[in-house]
């Protein structure tokens, strides 16, 4: 429908991104889907009738660009999902520098750079920003450098919301726990499904407006930390 919302996801292809894009497609959203897989990510256009884009989250140019698509193709934004990321395994031992500065730069920029280039858009629409952060980003866990670049977007998330106070834009950080995505190499049992994470990203976005969720810390029950 033409006045329906737009919803801009990043790290959409898979896992709680594409979950996401399901729920938020049945409940009448026009989708912008980015990721990096892009074969993934056209299946999964076609699946729900959103438009795939392909940008580097990473690189500031690929972000405008993604952005004035959005807007040349639909005129609005009015939800933007910050969620592209991954991790690494853990120990300051492991993992190659190179392969740490890109998630450095994908988890933390990354997300920064999608505040900045959708933040007058968002404003212009009173919109509702979502940020992926993890139990991983409230506290530290041992030898995990992928656990600071989460710390880094709940403080994003926070100093955003203070910034846009009064603005009517909403923000919401979602800090899932053990969750069963491509995220992990040895799939975890026991551990929350995608779709679990996305009834709770829609949950804050069906609140009415003068409700701003803040915070949505969830957990499997057999989660202990």
């Amino acid at each position: 429908m033409p006045d329906s919302p737009v919803f801009l996801i990043t790290g959409a292809s898979s896992g709680i991104g594409a979950a996401t894009a399901r729920h938020a497609a049945e409940a009448g959203y026009r989708l912008v889907l980015a990721a990096r897989s892009t074969d993934k990510l056209e299946a999964l256009a076609q699946e729900v009738g959103g438009i795939a884009v392909a940008p580097d989250v990473t690189r500031w140019e690929d972000q405008e660009a993604l952005v004035a698509s959005v807007l040349d193709t639909f005129g609005r934004i009015d939800a933007t999902f910050a969620n592209a990321g991954f991790g690494a395994r853990r120990g300051f031992e492991n993992e190659t520098p190179e392969f740490w500065r890109e998630m450095v730069l994908t988890n933390v920029l990354g997300v920064a750079y999608t505040i900045r280039a959708t933040l007058p858009a968002m404003r212009d629409r009173a919109g509702h920003y979502l940020l992926t952060s993890s139990v991983a980003g409230r506290r530290a866990m041992r030898g995990s450098l992928y656990s600071a670049t989460k710390h880094a977007v709940t403080a994003m998330g926070e100093a955003l919301r203070q910034e846009l106070n009064g603005t009517g834009v909403r923000v919401t950080l979602v800090e899932p726990g053990m969750v069963d995505t491509p995220f992990f190499d040895n799939r975890p049992t026991d551990a929350l499904a995608a779709e679990d994470i996305a009834r709770a990203v829609m949950y804050a976005l069906a609140q009415p407006p003068h409700v701003d969720v803040n915070e949505i810390l969830i957990r499997p029950t057999a989660q202990t930390g």
